[in-house]
């Protein structure tokens, strides 16, 4: 049925929470997610208590009453805090540095004092049995087609622990992902179609790929809060892909309608979003019941000269510099890839010691997997080799004009090949006229073929040679 969002009283907000590229929040164990053996594993049992209000929150009494046993999966680098048999450390300031940037982007009030907070969380995920959150900023805005929509909350608060295995009656986690920190961004319900939920998404998730993110499956999550007139707000769960949003909150605000139409109540509750754009229960809505302060630390205080610094180091936004180096002649595929590898910086860096934009892409994108793919190595492996102070070197020894633009790729070949530096930029004439030679066999042995074909051939069978360099030998040769 084709939806008139204002006749219906739709309603919507949404809720993102993106994991930050720093250690953890309130320790200083890595942020790194393991793939072998577990070191150890600890049983618990949680237990759901009184919140501020002095009472249990439903959604809390809801898991407490499924009486599961929970198993902790841990290794060498996991500590006391995130066991909690220790108190938390006080909070990561890069992470607080991130949270500000993204405050000041979304033009939000950022508050000078504020308290720590422990959310009542006993489904396992967090071996304390509560998440510590903290508000950061409110009152924030953004624009969109559809007009403008309000930023509620930024908060900093930290991740559960990830779910390896889950029976009846347990669940087993791992300890790797609790406690890394995650930005929270929730929206006033300002949303008034479901193109502009998706539209919303894809400006803040804009936003947050340029600040110092993780990437990947996993690392952000993004729920929906739905509510049409005569029904109560529902939270969608489980978001990956902002391309089923729309489709997802229209399947929702179907299935409220026809409840309504027949006279049942829409219950406030937690549902998931599934691949085909359907929904279905979770749990109840939790309540403000479960939040408590947190007591093992202090009030958080964020100082004017702190708010000051986030503003000087503030990130430019990817679009700002996707526009820029369309302006230097990178294509729409080399932008994409320097994003992809994280290469930006690195890019910027190198270019401000050779100017040729092209060619350092080529060197940072291209060559490597080239090498690889010749050398029949993993690319992680080249890439280690070829590590940001090497490459700064071989574009330092081409502006020095101690190798040219066509041995480039050569060069970066010895390093692999685990030649030294200074070993590998060095070039003869007997070299040259060695590779002269090769090149000249290569012609006698297939006689009256068209330049391009003698191309094809000498850089499948040569070595380290550039295409130039490989078509100025050939036409030489050939005359």
């Amino acid at each position: 049925m084709k939806i008139d969002y204002n006749q219906i009283g739709f309603k919507s907000g949404l809720e993102i929470h993106q994991q930050l590229d720093t250690k953890k929040l309130f320790c200083n164990c890595p942020s790194v997610l393991r793939q072998d053996e577990s070191d150890f594993v600890v049983h618990r049992k949680l237990h759901a208590v009184a919140g501020e209000s002095g009472e249990v929150d439903i959604a809390a009494k809801h898991e407490a009453e499924k009486e599961k046993d929970f198993i902790y999966e841990g290794y060498d680098s996991t500590c006391l805090v995130e066991l909690d048999e220790m108190p938390p450390y006080e909070i990561n300031q890069e992470a607080l540095q991130i949270a500000l940037h993204v405050a000041t982007f979304l033009n939000a009030r950022i508050l000078p004092i504020t308290q720590i907070m422990r959310k009542t969380v006993i489904d396992g995920s967090n071996t304390s049995g509560f998440q510590r959150t903290v508000l950061i900023a409110v009152d924030g805005w953004v624009v969109t087609k559809s007009g403008r929509v309000g930023i509620q909350s930024i908060c900093l608060e930290e991740d559960a622990a990830r779910i390896v295995e889950r029976k009846k009656d347990s669940t087993t986690y791992r300890l790797d992902r609790l406690g890394i920190p995650l930005i929270e961004i929730a929206t006033f319900p300002d949303m008034k179609n479901a193109e502009q939920v998706k539209e919303v998404a894809l400006y803040l998730g804009k936003i947050l790929r340029s600040c110092k993110i993780k990437r990947g499956i996993g690392t952000i999550r993004q729920d929906i809060n739905v509510s049409i007139k005569g029904g109560d707000r529902i939270e969608i769960k489980g978001f990956q892909d902002p391309s089923m949003m729309a489709q997802t909150v229209d399947n929702e605000i179907q299935r409220q309608h026809a409840l309504i139409q027949s006279g049942k109540n829409v219950h406030s509750e937690v549902r998931n979003a599934l691949p085909d754009g359907t929904t279905e229960f979770l749990r109840p809505m939790p309540g403000a019941a479960r939040m408590y302060p947190e007591t093992d630390l202090p009030l958080l205080k964020i100082s004017r000269d702190m708010i000051n610094d986030a503003k000087k180091t503030l990130p430019e936004l990817r679009e700002d510099i996707e526009k820029d180096l369309e302006k230097i002649g990178l294509n729409e595929e080399m932008i994409r890839l320097l994003f992809k590898q994280n290469k930006i910086e690195e890019f910027k860096e190198l270019l401000n010691i050779h100017n040729e934009p092209t060619l350092i892409a080529k060197i940072l994108l291209v060559f490597p997997r080239e090498i690889a793919a010749h050398e029949k190595k993993m690319v992680s492996e080249v890439d280690e080799i070829l590590n940001k102070d090497t490459i700064a070197s071989v574009v330092d020894a081409l502006k020095m004009k101690k190798i040219s633009r066509e041995h480039i790729k050569l060069v970066l070949e010895r390093i692999v090949e685990g030649q030294e530096f200074e070993k590998a930029i060095e070039f003869n004439k007997r070299e040259n006229n060695i590779v002269e030679e090769e090149v000249l066999k290569l012609i006698k042995s297939k006689p009256g073929l068209s330049e391009n074909a003698y191309m094809g051939l000498v850089m499948k069978n040569i070595k380290g040679i550039s295409g130039k360099e490989a078509m100025d030998m050939i036409r030489k040769l050939v005359k």
